[in-house]
């Protein structure tokens, strides 16, 4: 069953989506043009914002770790998209070696790993697990709360090739976004590495993300004719900040305050009665640190010690020197009293599922990737690619069908991003 999911329905958006669902041949002819330009990432995931009045994507990430949370008869659709991403990369390929993350205590993202490893192991492919601590010398298997298990062992390189014993794979599979830098060991290999290394976030920048979904919000806005803004957040970068010292907050106030009143007069343009507000974010990283949001300009410049310590520093304990200010969409979508966030997976350019991020202790202008969230892996009943026209643009067919087009508005601007980046 779809959990009850309590959406605050204003007309923008219910005419967003109604553009949406009219313009379906449109849209799905316009994206196979542009997947003919663009190749699309191995994999990835978008976290969208459902405001009622608006429907954004925050952030899209690359090497997506939340592969246990989607609903398990969607494996169909994520073996069958993992079958085409590997003909798009390597067309004979067999082996896979998947790299995680070094979160070997991480229980919940190690069944992500097993979730994982199962639909590339259902695509035909012999997939092993090979990490980078230097801690495993040997097979290593480690069982996990939901029943699965998974081994990993130790790599070795030889030459330009990565191997474990008894086994050479045609391909490296990362689902670690190499945060902390290139690891000698994965530098110049002769096999393919899936993600390329420029997508690691030792290099991405968000900005850059969202400078190219700019370009591609106001292409889609134009093919359906609607204002790009109902589909696209406002965005600004502040680079040379530095918050332990206490240097570049005058730049970051004053963005913070041009961004306020940009957004104020949007609100005031389609009717909206909220408080605007404005998410400060490193540039670069993940797992929702590095983040805060603002409704004042004051707010940035009075950050007492803990809240500078927390913004100063991200995953891996890298300082944080570059920040994005980026328009902060509500969620009004809740699920049992607690506020929640749409999250669409995709395989190649293939919707494969979702899930809904649930905060009981966050509010509706909040970052929802924090400690205390939980998932609701059945959120989507139908994949989000069956939209039922005869019915209203709020049913569940449809708001889904929704939130996978604008997911794969963000896919492609990944895809633009990267070929930038190369």
């Amino acid at each position: 069953m779809v959990p009850h999911l309590t959406t605050a329905l204003t007309g923008p958006l219910l005419d967003l989506e109604r553009h949406i669902l009219d313009a379906q041949p449109r849209i799905e002819h316009w994206f196979r043009t542009q997947w003919q330009e663009h190749n699309a990432p191995f994999y990835a995931s978008v976290d969208l914002r459902n405001s009622g009045f608006k429907l954004a994507p925050v952030d899209t990430n690359l090497f997506p770790g939340g592969f246990n949370n989607l609903n398990r008869d969607f494996m169909p659709l994520c073996v069958q998209a993992a079958m085409a991403a590997v003909e798009q990369i390597c067309p004979v390929a067999q082996r896979f070696l998947l790299i995680p993350e070094n979160h070997t205590r991480n229980t919940f993202y190690l069944q992500n790993v097993a979730a994982l490893t199962a639909i590339l192991r259902h695509a035909g492919l012999q997939v092993r697990i090979g990490s980078l601590l230097p801690e495993i010398t040997a097979p290593t298997t480690l069982e996990l709360p939901n029943g699965c298990s998974v081994t990993l062992e130790p790599i070795r390189r030889e030459g330009d090739r990565l191997k474990l014993d008894g086994f050479d794979p045609c391909a490296i599979l990362l689902n670690n976004d190499l945060s902390a830098g290139i690891p000698d060991i994965l530098r110049n290999l002769k096999q393919p590495v899936i993600p390329p290394l420029h997508a690691g976030w030792w290099n991405r920048r968000k900005s850059s993300h969202f400078q190219a979904y700019n370009q591609v919000a106001e292409e889609f806005a134009r093919l359906i004719h609607i204002d790009p803004w109902l589909i696209n957040p406002f965005f600004a970068t502040c680079g040379e900040i530095d918050f332990q010292e206490r240097r570049g907050e005058e730049c970051l106030a004053a963005y913070v305050d041009d961004m306020l009143q940009d957004i104020r007069e949007k609100y005031r343009q389609y009717g909206v009665n909220e408080d605007p507000f404005v998410i400060v974010k490193a540039d670069a990283g993940t797992y929702g640190m590095g983040i805060m949001t603002v409704k004042d300009a004051a707010e940035v410049r009075d950050l007492n010690r803990k809240q500078r310590n927390k913004m100063a520093v991200v995953k891996e304990g890298l300082a944080v020197s570059e920040v994005m200010i980026q328009e902060g969409v509500y969620t009004f979508e809740s699920l049992d009293e607690a506020v929640a966030e749409p999250v669409v997976y995709m395989i190649d350019h293939y919707v494969v599922g979702g899930f809904y991020r649930v905060h009981t202790g966050r509010g509706k202008d909040e970052n929802l990737n924090a400690p205390g969230m939980r998932f609701e892996p059945l959120a989507f009943e139908t994949a989000c690619t069956l939209p039922d026209c005869a019915a209203a643009p709020d049913a569940e067919p449809n708001r889904f069908y929704a939130y996978g087009v604008v997911a794969r508005l963000a896919l492609l601007a990944a895809s633009i991003e990267l070929e930038r980046l190369a």
